[in-house]
């Protein structure tokens, strides 16, 4: 009886510290699983896809080491946001001076702008598998529509709202979970794939596992994630939970890619495997990467497949133009965040409005190569990793800046692989492109 006495007075102590705990974690959660899930984006998905209709499973072993370097990298950049609470183009700003920064943010801001692009090109050649149940739902009708979507989910509402927002987005992603179990892959070859290395010094396959890593780490997330993490206040006392939510978002994100791959690999890899070269899909655009599953497994694995196509879309098509608004008015010390009224923000609010137009303008062009666009802008990001990669690395272990709170040996290790190996292997590419 004192036992039990003593276990509930016990429990009665903890209980407000639990209770705390819980509404502190639901308080700051959010800019990690946003920013992750952000990541399987158009470019991400055509990526991941077109890894697994080409190479079948032989990519999956990457994913467990870019999983492992996207933690430590969104870790790093969500502590940064944390103790300074500033962003990362403001602190590249202040340590490096104008100079480096103006171009640095130059260069980005083009990557961005492919990136942008990507995401409406998503939305075009997604419309197609809707227009056979609406027929008006052409991507005349679907895109601009979903620019001006947008346009007004993010400036009309506060952060919180639209945070509630994107998260609902998040969950969508799940449709490529079930589109993975609907086309009945081999998981005995799944799972040996997935943690067996297997590596092919192919122009190809050097192409694309830059894509992949390239799509899984953009360089435009570091920004988007310190930002957010300023803007929601997170203070380093309570950066506990933050690390769970960078953790949580960087798994969740790649289950997802993982099953992306899984779908087209078991379908259209396998399909071209066996069916000659007349009988082969050829993939045109990243539309036909969904329409396919439909005579090889079901169109309800084909509609699962372009749902998730449409929701990435219309998700990152908000979170990425944001972010390029937030690191370049930071960089010049402009006013930002939404929630900013235009009037205090005028230069943010434009500039992402800039964005949101260009991109949405470039795919309803006649003849515009929607799926090189996709494709190389991700390539486009691996290359410009190991860049942001450095001057980040460079602001995390200045003791100055951030005194007891610098990188640990270890994701140092982890930190300089991922510029050394990204590097390589774009000066690699770069080489197989001129010397085939």
């Amino acid at each position: 009886m004192t036992t039990i006495k003593a276990t509930t007075e016990r429990y009665a102590a903890t209980r407000p510290s639990l209770w705390r705990s819980v509404l502190m974690f639901l308080s700051v959660i959010g800019p990690g699983i946003i920013t992750a899930n952000a990541d399987n984006d158009v470019g991400g998905i055509t990526t991941y896809g077109l890894a697994g209709a080409q190479f079948g499973y032989s990519l999956l072993w990457l994913l467990i080491p870019v999983t492992v370097a996207l933690i430590v990298v969104q870790e790093m950049c969500a502590r940064m946001g944390a103790v300074t609470g500033k962003g990362l183009a403001d602190l590249i700003r202040e340590n490096f001076g104008v100079t480096i920064t103006f171009w640095v943010l130059l260069i980005f801001v083009f990557g961005d702008l492919a990136n942008t692009t990507t995401e409406f090109a998503g939305i075009a050649t997604v419309a197609p598998i809707f227009q056979v149940s609406v027929p008006w739902l052409s991507k005349y009708v679907l895109v601009p529509a979903a620019a001006i979507f947008v346009f007004v989910l993010v400036t009309r509402g506060n952060y919180r709202v639209v945070e509630k927002i994107f998260f609902l987005f998040c969950f969508v992603y799940i449709s490529y979970v079930i589109s993975g179990f609907i086309v009945a892959p081999d998981w005995h070859e799944v799972l040996r794939q997935l943690v067996i290395p297997h590596f092919s010094p192919t122009k190809a396959y050097v192409l694309m596992a830059i894509g992949v890593i390239g799509t899984t780490i953009s360089p435009w997330m570091q920004f988007y994630i310190q930002s957010a993490i300023v803007e929601k206040g997170v203070k380093i006392q309570d950066y506990g939970y933050s690390r769970v939510d960078v953790i949580t978002g960087a798994i969740f994100t790649d289950v997802i890619a993982f099953f992306i791959i899984v779908a087209t690999a078991a379908t259209i890899y396998v399909h071209n495997e066996y069916a000659g070269p007349h009988g082969q899909i050829v993939v045109s655009d990243v539309g036909q990467l969904a329409a396919a599953l439909a005579p090889l497994a079901s169109k309800y694995a084909s509609i699962l497949f372009a749902v998730g196509l449409l929701n990435a879309a219309v998700f990152t098509a908000s979170i990425l133009p944001l972010s390029t608004a937030y690191y370049v008015s930071e960089a010049f010390g402009f006013e930002s965040g939404v929630d900013k009224r235009f009037r205090d923000a005028p230069f943010f609010y434009g500039f992402y409005a800039a964005l949101i137009v260009f991109g949405s303008v470039v795919v309803l062009l006649p003849n515009a190569p929607l799926l090189k666009i996709i494709f190389y802008s991700q390539v486009l990001n691996g290359a410009l990793l190991p860049a942001v990669l450095v001057l980040m690395l460079l602001l995390i272990n200045n003791r100055r800046l951030m005194g007891d709170y610098t990188n640990s040996p270890f994701f140092n290790i982890i930190a300089w692989g991922t510029v050394i190996i990204v590097g390589g292997l774009t000066i690699v590419s770069t080489v197989q492109q001129f010397f085939p």
